[in-house]
């Protein structure tokens, strides 16, 4: 099974790179599953119904949430009929919508799961203690797994790719907007990055106005940081190709895409 994902989708800027970009990206590598985390795409912060739907019609089939899932109040209004809308699973059971979308290709079925990571980050039910219980189930149905790892420290996500290592098919990272350059498959099979960075605005600091940014570490004091409009933008994400029967990772391949024609000299596109 061939899968595309895509990095945090940053604002206006992330939705220009998705359009400039995806179409080639899915004429090149043929993906049967695109997933996108879509947290940021609503000028940095949360989603709306009508960002929603508007990435599906982009082309993606699932869109991933994280800890910015919340942050637009109108996720309340449509979360719980947006059958391709996954937040993180390890919330309270209360919390509406779903943690983990299932999704048929051919006589396969892959799971997409969502996780929050407990470090640095906001209120969220511990991962390492159940995400192994919830993927043991998961995996009474399909040993297809894909999880958007969504956390903070590099050393918690090398973790967890670890701990569910052979459970399942990739733990790929999402949340610090950095793409990292660690892509492998772990021991046991599972395809794991530690972060595949953002698709948004290049001259940025993660997506956001880089002097704002500036400003409000020297000046250490509370800032309404606004979206990057800089003409330079970046896709990042990851191409994956995964063994049918067994779940195991075959390929993990990152991808990031740029426009800047100065960047394009020290990074492969």
């Amino acid at each position: 099974m061939r899968l595309l994902f895509i990095g945090d989708v940053v604002g206006k800027k992330g939705q220009a790179a998705l359009t400039q970009y995806l179409p080639h990206l899915k004429q090149q590598y043929r993906p049967q599953v695109t997933i996108v985390n879509g947290e940021n795409i609503d000028n940095g912060r949360g989603i709306s119904e009508k960002l929603y739907k508007w990435l599906l019609s982009t082309g993606a089939d699932v869109v991933t949430l994280g800890n910015h899932s919340w942050d637009n109040r109108e996720i309340y209004d449509f979360i719980g009929s947006a059958k391709s809308l996954v937040r993180p699973i390890n919330l309270p059971t209360v919390t509406p919508g779903k943690g983990v979308h299932f999704i048929k290709v051919n006589q396969y079925e892959l799971a997409i799961v969502n996780a929050l990571g407990s470090v640095f980050m906001g209120a969220c039910i511990e991962p390492f203690n159940d995400l192994p219980e919830k993927i043991a189930a998961i995996r009474q149905r399909t040993p297809l797994i894909f999880v958007d790892f969504h956390a903070e420290a590099t050393s918690e996500k090398q973790a967890l790719g670890y701990l569910l290592d052979g459970s399942v098919s990739a733990v790929v990272g999402t949340h610090t907007h950095v793409q990292t350059s660690d892509a492998r498959i772990l021991p046991l099979g599972t395809g794991y990055i530690t972060d595949v960075g953002m698709t948004g605005a290049l001259d940025s600091v993660i997506g956001f106005n880089s002097q704002q940014v500036v400003n409000k570490f020297k000046t250490q004091l509370p800032t309404r940081l606004e979206q990057s409009m800089s003409e330079a933008v970046v896709l990042s994400g990851c191409f994956l190709e995964l063994d049918d029967k067994t779940g195991r990772c075959l390929i993990i391949e990152p991808i990031y895409l740029t426009n800047d024609t100065k960047t394009k000299r020290y990074r492969h596109v």
